[in-house]
């Protein structure tokens, strides 16, 4: 049951959003009138009206399923959370299942909105799939999964219909705030099993879906970066950050902030903490050491950047093993403190965010140790670390910081200065609209 105060501020919440995405959609259009047509020349996008059970009435179910976490303190300032302190307009305690929530207040400031889908090269639905799977995931309906996404076709196929069936859905797209996985549990399968099957609804398979997580043969998904706690407001406020990161002294050679590892199975989790553990024990240098850990076991760190950007920002190389899942938002987390990542395996990122971290870069701003060779063949990742050459590290390191504003996701409102700085929403939104100019005969 939601107190008192978190329902008044819910509903505080829920009156300025609709307000704001009522009008700003008009307010945005009205500034277009100014806007050059050639620079949207095949860059509009139209945003689908959809009811607000779709979206915002789904907001009041933030508290509703006791398995998962009280999603309802990180609703404030549009899905980016509360601040860390009082003082920052940059610094949030930011939940990444929110990030439909973020897009969607994002998107709003768009320059090329169109209110004819006639003239639109690309639909956007904002639908909040992600919060919409809890009732399916942990809730009521469980027993129901294949269900999920049925009122929202209804509806595109009842509601002026021919802007769905123009392209059979080919120029539609929408955030799915979860790993792919979660929305992929196939149609036939009775008992239900973990995810709904959302995206294996044939009359999905068309439109695009960006995920935290893809996976690797579906042409209809694209994971994009998780949201971090770092949401710059003002170009100079990046820049200063850029700065605080290029001096800080790394006095650690390697981090890793996670939990797992405490199996007495072979997993690669386990070695890095075995590796971290015996590196400690020998190192007689006080001022440096080989290996920092962040214990996040049970989600401690989930909301709380405190805790380990610290740590990144006084570390040269962030250690990003798979978990449950290949991706971590931690690893994301370390580019912002400028922390060169150190992959186990292709589809921890390499094979996931190519539109934000190019494939045919990668080895500019990241190293790869496979696991296998950690766990099974007694390599040691301090070894090979420390084998690379200081100013190559020093090179990989300003690719990383090079790669900052790349996988930030600005705040809403931002200076035009930041906003001329593509960012993670600019960036996915350039690739939603090439993925589609390539499938599409406009």
């Amino acid at each position: 049951m939601a107190s008192k105060s978190t329902v008044t501020t819910l509903t505080i919440f829920f009156f300025f959003f609709f307000i704001f995405i009522s009008i700003g959609p008009k307010f945005v259009q009205s500034q277009q009138i100014s806007t050059v047509d050639s620079e949207c020349t095949g860059r509009w996008i139209h945003i689908r009206t959809l009811p607000s059970r779709f979206n915002l009435d789904l907001l009041s179910t933030c508290n509703r399923y006791p398995i998962t976490d009280d999603l309802c303190p990180y609703l404030a300032n549009h899905g980016l959370g509360p601040t860390t302190h009082t003082r920052t307009r940059s610094w949030y305690r930011t939940d990444p299942l929110l990030l439909e929530l973020i897009f969607h207040r994002r998107i709003l400031e768009y320059p090329c909105l169109t209110p004819d889908p006639d003239l639109a090269s690309a639909v956007y639905l904002p639908y909040y799939a992600g919060i919409d799977s809890l009732r399916y995931l942990y809730g009521p309906d469980l027993n129901s999964s294949a269900d999920h996404g049925s009122d929202l076709l209804e509806f595109l196929t009842r509601d002026q219909p021919e802007i769905w069936s123009r392209r059979s859905g080919h120029d539609h797209f929408l955030v799915m705030a979860r790993p792919a996985w979660d929305f992929s549990q196939p149609l036939t399968v009775d008992p239900p099993v973990w995810g709904t099957s959302f995206l294996e609804r044939p009359e999905f398979f068309n439109l695009t879906a960006l995920t935290l997580e893809s996976r690797f043969w579906p042409w209809q998904e694209q994971a994009v970066p998780y949201p971090t706690s770092f949401h710059p407001h003002s170009l100079p406020f990046l820049e200063s950050w850029i700065r605080r990161v290029r001096r800080s002294r790394r006095t650690s050679l390697m981090l890793f902030a996670g939990g797992g590892g405490t199996s007495t199975s072979p997993n690669i989790r386990r070695s890095i903490r075995l590796e971290c553990t015996s590196a400690n024990a020998t190192e007689s240098d006080n001022n440096n050491k080989i290996c920092d850990f962040v214990d996040c076991s049970n989600g401690i760190c989930e909301h709380d950047p405190i805790r380990f950007m610290r740590p990144m920002l006084q570390s040269s190389f962030c250690l990003q093993p798979p978990g449950d899942t290949p991706t971590r938002k931690a690893t994301f987390d370390g580019i912002i403190a400028g922390c060169i990542p150190v992959f186990f395996e292709d589809q921890t990122a390499k094979m996931q965010y190519g539109w934000h971290l190019p494939e045919s870069e990668f080895t500019e701003f990241s190293v790869t140790i496979p696991k296998e060779d950690v766990v099974f063949r007694g390599v040691r990742i301090q070894d090979v670390l420390m084998s690379i050459p200081k100013e190559e590290v020093a090179r990989m390191r300003e690719r990383v910081i090079e790669m900052m504003p790349r996988v930030m996701y600005r705040r809403h409102g931002a200076s035009m200065g930041l906003m001329n700085k593509k960012d993670a929403v600019d960036i996915a939104i350039d690739g939603v609209l090439d993925k589609i100019k390539s499938r599409v005969l406009f």
